[in-house]
């Protein structure tokens, strides 16, 4: 009796010991693996985030119509409308619709702007237009004038100017007789065209979302341009290159610092609310184009034909070295001086005609220019010969293909348009608002893509860590986008810019950041390989003791129930 006493008792507590342990390994130790085993995901606006999926702009801008002395009567001003709103919306795709506000003012012209209106030309009145108020940023001045006006030639129905100020012509048949309502209509289809020009158009906006949406083939034209210029980016590094293959023929002289200063430098310092720029120079000697030119006889000149262009790049853009400290797009401009075995070298083009520039770009790259020096090589010549470069002939190429590559798109002008060269600025107002509305445009589109793809990402893959800084930057883009959405909406063009700016910069470093990879490659069978040696032998002598503890339990069940039967 006291042996089956003592054998129960020994029972009962390897019974007690078995519970207890898997006691603490379920309530204890299963919660302390849990928690220090879990992936830190930080809380990200989801919410949010989804709405921007579905990308919905709205592009507002302001334009205000100055009638001048003569072209309405005293009666039809009583009756112009104080302002004008008109909408137009475009379905791009399913998850992108783009709607326009035109909120047009209407006013007849103060005593100084008509007596800026007598100057003698349109462009002294521009001038002096400009001198009395600086329109803001994104918005339109149009200066109604009538037919008599001597400022315009009588071919042209419009002028536009450097700054964000248009003169527009009165039609000869809406001088007398007509109602103010007549005369609106008479010119709002002009007033279109203006604001196509001056302003944004549902086409440059399109090609600003061609990596979002897929363009129509009407659109190729601007696909082609977009593909041209270079993406979006907060800053952009300016290379200018002198290529001297043969120093032995000659010795070449730029001034390229001065050069600098008087051609790209303005250019860049209007361009500082869209981006950052930095400038540096270099000289290559014995570099060499990368194919052969040919020796036409008719000319007695060597050419380089369309076709071989594409090859001239790749052997010299190895030797243009690049700048590692930075990640900002490089834009190369190369000025290709050729030997004087191998001079004059002209460009032609698909029709063999020689290009006037003797230069071409490249796509998202940069331009190059030859130039032609044996002139120089006279019969009397000492070797090497010193050659002063004509740094205005060069500048003015790398100027025009500048504007390309950074993307202002010149403007096709309806007939009956006068546009005003942009001047030494290289930049008119009016095409630094449209380079800012594409630019705005592209940056949140980019931006919502970016962090869209991050959120679902990180919804897909859910081992992945998402720690606090990542959170900050994906909130930070959010409500930067939100505010430059809103901003667009309200005609805030230069606001608009800069929070899309901050929107894309944030978004990016999110997406890029390093921690963000740490547990990208770590399955779920791999955890098993790693848990399965250290758990497994522990569990086992527990899993056995539970079911014997529970078979016996019933065995004991079966004969108390057997007993009472």
């Amino acid at each position: 009796m006291t042996e089956m006493t003592t054998t129960e008792v020994e029972r009962r507590r390897g019974q007690l010991a078995a519970l207890s342990i898997a006691a603490v390994v379920i309530i204890v130790g299963v919660p302390l693996w849990w928690r220090t085993t879990e992936t830190y995901r930080a809380w990200l606006p989801v919410s949010q985030i989804n709405e921007l999926a579905k990308l919905q702009l709205q592009l507002s801008t302001d334009v205000e119509v100055v009638f001048a002395r003569g072209t309405v009567t005293p009666e039809q001003q009583k009756k112009v409308p104080l302002t004008q709103t008109q909408d137009d919306e475009h379905t791009v795709d399913e998850d992108t619709v783009l709607r326009y506000r035109y909120e047009t003012r209407y006013r007849t012209a103060t005593v100084m702007e008509e007596d800026a209106l007598n100057q003698l030309t349109a462009a002294e009145a521009d001038l002096s237009l400009h001198t009395l108020s600086e329109s803001p940023c994104g918005s339109l001045v149009v200066y109604v004038i009538p037919e008599s006006s001597s400022l315009l030639p009588q071919d042209v129905e419009v002028y536009i100017g450097q700054r964000r100020t248009a003169l527009l012509r009165i039609g000869a048949q809406m001088r007398v007789g007509r109602t103010i309502e007549q005369l609106l209509a008479h010119l709002e289809p002009r007033l279109k065209q203006v604001l196509q020009v001056m302003s944004f158009s549902h086409t440059d906006i399109t090609a600003a979302l061609s990596d979002r949406v897929r363009l129509s083939p009407d659109n190729r034209e601007s696909k082609a341009d977009s593909m041209r210029a270079f993406k979006s980016s907060p800053g952009y590094e300016i290379t200018f290159s002198l290529l001297n293959p043969d120093p032995k023929s000659h010795r070449l002289h730029w001034d390229i610092e001065g050069a600098v200063q008087t051609y790209i430098q303005p250019l860049i310092t209007k361009l500082a609310p869209v981006a950052n720029f930095s400038i540096d120079s270099q000289t290559l000697y014995y570099a060499m184009l990368g194919v052969n030119p040919r020796f036409d006889g008719s000319r007695n000149a060597y050419t380089l034909n369309t076709d071989s262009l594409a090859h001239v790049i790749n052997p010299v853009e190895a030797r243009l070295g690049s700048n590692a400290a930075s990640s900002n797009p490089v834009l190369n401009f190369l000025l290709y001086v050729p030997d004087v075995h191998r001079s004059p070298l002209y460009i032609q083009d698909y029709k063999k005609q020689e290009v006037p520039s003797n230069a071409f770009h490249s796509p998202r790259w940069g331009g190059i220019m030859v130039y032609n020096v044996n002139s120089f090589y006279g019969p009397d010549a000492v070797f090497p010969v010193d050659i002063n470069i004509d740094m205005a002939k060069v500048m003015g190429v790398f100027l025009a293909q500048l504007r390309l590559l950074l993307g202002v798109q010149p403007s096709s002008s309806p007939p009956g348009f006068l546009v005003e060269p942009c001047g030494s600025t290289g930049l008119a107002d009016w095409e630094l608002d449209r380079l800012m509305w594409s630019r705005s445009v592209e940056n949140i589109a980019t931006a919502a893509t970016t962090i869209t793809s991050l959120a679902q990402l990180l919804d897909q893959i859910g081992n992945i860590v998402i720690n606090d800084n990542i959170a900050q930057q994906v909130s930070s883009a959010v409500t930067s986008l939100q505010l430059a959405v809103a901003e667009l909406e309200a005609g805030n063009l230069g606001f608009a810019l800069q929070y899309s700016k901050e929107a894309i910069l944030a978004s990016e470093r999110a997406f890029f950041d390093p921690s963000l990879l740490h547990l990208l490659y770590f399955p779920d069978d791999q955890k098993f390989a790693i848990y399965i040696p250290l758990f497994l032998p522990m569990c086992v002598p527990i899993l056995l003791s539970l079911l014997k503890i529970v078979s016996e339990a019933r065995q004991k069940r079966r004969e108390k129930q057997a007993k009472k039967d």
